[in-house]
């Protein structure tokens, strides 16, 4: 997870990314799919369940010097897949790169994406992301100009 923090805080110095703790980083640490090449890391992201049916890629990141050359559409394919294995058939991100998982087959969200039911369920969650998705008024500062976007697995 150290490799990971390094990809981690130039973004987080642009103010690209929210920071996370190594700590953070370490308790996620089997969401995580690492990309390596001559055992450097250089992309990563992680797979996390938000409910029974949802998941969101989070920490999506590839080295600058592996930009464009295929690292992150191979990290979210494989992230799709395990989502898939685990019976998830929505993925959910916040992205400034909109493009990018456009060609992936996401689309931009709204405010109500789940049931008054599970958004109860959810909304008791201390998880941030799990606020990021459910758009709430404390965590917007943190996400301005970021898009939410969903795709159907």
């Amino acid at each position: 997870m150290v490799h990971v923090h390094r990809l981690l805080e130039p973004l987080v110095q642009q103010r690209i990314l929210l920071g996370k703790d190594l700590v953070v980083l370490y308790e996620a640490t089997q969401e995580f799919l690492i990309a390596e090449v001559d055992g450097r890391v250089i992309g990563c992201g992680a797979l996390h369940v938000m409910w029974e049916d949802l998941g969101e890629i989070r920490t999506l990141l590839v080295d600058p010097e592996w930009l464009h050359r295929g690292v992150g559409r191979a990290i979210v394919e494989g992230l799709e897949v395990r989502a898939r294995e685990l019976g998830l058939t929505r993925l959910f991100c916040l992205t400034f790169e909109v493009d990018f998982f456009t060609r992936r087959g996401f689309s931009e969200i709204g405010e109500q994406v789940v049931d008054q039911d599970v958004y109860a369920q959810l909304v008791r969650s201390r998880d941030e992301g799990v606020a990021e998705f459910l758009d709430l008024a404390h965590v917007k500062p943190n996400t301005l100009g970021n898009t939410r976007m969903l795709k159907l697995l």
